[in-house]
């Protein structure tokens, strides 16, 4: 039991961790050249992505767990924890080209791999336990959302 908990709290801490790395390319460039961008209508306010961002990555952090419960030499978890790690690389890359270089064509390009990689991984996860699939449901809507948002600015600003 308490190795459980354990490592259900390392794997929430390991997303939240990818989710503060992130937060290190975004945040010195929220109220300059952010504030400074042409933005669509539904563009949400600001203070809404800290606390989203913090939700999704704690349901990442308790599929991850599930998934790590499993037998970890088995085929299907080896691959459904690879493409795990490929999202949340592709997801810290997503802030580091979006807000770090400025580029929203490349960090749109970057989402579709995202949201593709979200995808794949709920379909793996599914396979080994299909809580931890639909516990990142959310990220994918989220996901899909932030997409149009990117593409909308880009558009808006290019």
């Amino acid at each position: 039991m308490k190795k459980n908990i354990l490592k259900l709290l390392s794997s929430i801490l390991f997303c939240q961790l990818v989710g503060f790395i992130g937060s290190m390319f975004t945040a010195p460039y929220i109220k300059g050249w952010y504030a400074g961008l042409l933005k669509p209508s539904f563009n949400p306010p600001n203070w809404i992505f800290a606390p989203v961002w913090t939700a999704l990555f704690f349901l990442m952090g308790i599929s991850l767990y599930l998934i790590l419960k499993k037998n970890l030499k088995d085929r299907e978890v080896k691959k459904g924890l690879l493409v795990f790690l490929i999202q949340l690389i592709l997801n810290v890359r997503w802030s580091f080209l979006f807000f770090y270089l400025q580029n929203p064509l490349s960090a749109f390009w970057n989402i579709l791999l995202l949201w593709i990689a979200i995808a794949l991984t709920i379909i793996q996860f599914y396979k080994i336990d299909k809580r931890a699939a639909y516990l990142l449901l959310p990220y994918l809507i989220w996901v899909t959302f932030a997409s149009f948002l990117n593409f909308s600015i880009w558009q808006l600003n290019s």
